[in-house]
């Protein structure tokens, strides 16, 4: 038996596990500009964690939810971001092409280490980066018209 073809309609959340709260929030919120939910926005579920500092939740542009759960003692099996540790490569925003050269701009405005330079494929533009706990993030476009 296997789940029926289609039946799964979206990617509901994407939990990352952080070291430091308050740099990975404002990662995410301030440095990304992701939304965070507060007050009634917060899922029902979470509500207590969030109350006690556990968990942050940030809503991405299409409607999925990111959640950050506060782990202290979280600590990559190599200090070394380039160096894989978990089976997830990377975490990639879509932008508008024409966003794409100022998203790039605020990051290093924002003194975030750029993988590298941008990268210019068939299939767009791309730029990567690490989250305060050496996640690799991408923000991605597809190519100008």
């Amino acid at each position: 038996m296997k789940i029926a073809l289609g039946s799964l309609r979206r990617v509901h959340h994407i939990a990352l596990n952080v070291k430091d709260m308050t740099a990975s929030c404002n990662f995410y919120g301030h440095i990304l500009g992701l939304q965070q939910l507060t007050g009634d926005a917060v899922p029902s579920t979470l509500v207590e964690l969030v109350a006690l500092g556990k968990v942050a939740n940030f809503i991405l542009p299409d409607g999925t939810v990111l959640d950050l759960f506060y782990e202290p003692d979280l600590a990559a099996p190599n200090p070394d971001p380039q160096v894989q540790f978990t089976r997830v490569n990377h975490l990639a925003f879509d932008i508008a092409p024409e966003l794409f050269d100022q998203a790039v701009l605020a990051l290093r405005h924002q003194q975030v280490e750029i993988e590298g330079e941008p990268v210019t494929r068939p299939t767009g533009r791309g730029v990567y980066f690490y989250d305060p706990d050496g996640f690799m993030i991408e923000i991605r476009c597809d190519p100008a018209t």
